[in-house]
């Protein structure tokens, strides 16, 4: 078995063989093409590695910067979608990750009729559903974090009706700053 049947010996054989020449031997011509069968495919095998160095690199700076372009896409229209709310219940929305309608099917109950929910209905659904998916009981932790936020998003809807309407019935009888002594 000569040194030339094996790719992998002209390989490792590349990187130990000294390119420079020697100080006793005369100058070779270094414009002309080597003609040694030895010489050959060891620049065949630095051009098909350097080849496969340059492609892989080119295909990793492609995905990478793909990559990017989807998460900067994202970032900015999570960033449009919050800006262009005018209430913080579409800001509430993004964080949660539930709508109202989720919400209520989730716990079994009715929306919200004019911001009014009876949350004596909606705290026992909660606590039942809550019980009955504890992870110690066999139950599904995941299913117990959506009941979880589904509860809270009622919550945060009907806080934010009442806050509404605080508001406009403080508008319609005037500002009446509450102070101390009239408490």
């Amino acid at each position: 078995m000569s040194r030339l049947d094996c790719p992998l010996r002209i390989f490792f054989y590349s990187f130990t063989s000294s390119r420079l020449p020697s100080l006793s031997s005369p100058a070779k011509n270094t414009t002309k093409p080597a003609t040694d069968p030895h010489s050959r495919l060891q620049y065949m095998a630095h051009r098909i590695i350097t080849q496969a160095v340059i492609v892989g690199a080119r295909v990793f700076g492609r995905a990478f910067a793909e990559a990017y372009r989807q998460a900067s896409a994202s970032s900015k229209y999570a960033q449009s979608s919050i800006g262009n709310s005018a209430s913080s219940t579409s800001k509430n929305f993004v964080s949660s990750g539930l709508t109202l309608d989720e919400a209520c099917k989730i716990l079994n109950v009715k929306p919200p009729q004019g911001g009014k929910a009876n949350i004596e209905e909606v705290i026992e659904r909660f606590k039942r559903l809550f019980d009955a998916n504890d992870p110690t009981k066999g139950g599904s932790f995941y299913l117990q974090s959506k009941i979880l936020r589904a509860r809270e998003r009622i919550e945060l809807e009907v806080r934010e009706a009442q806050e509404a309407a605080e508001q406009e019935a403080e508008l319609k009888e005037g500002w009446k700053p509450k102070v101390w002594k009239d408490r």
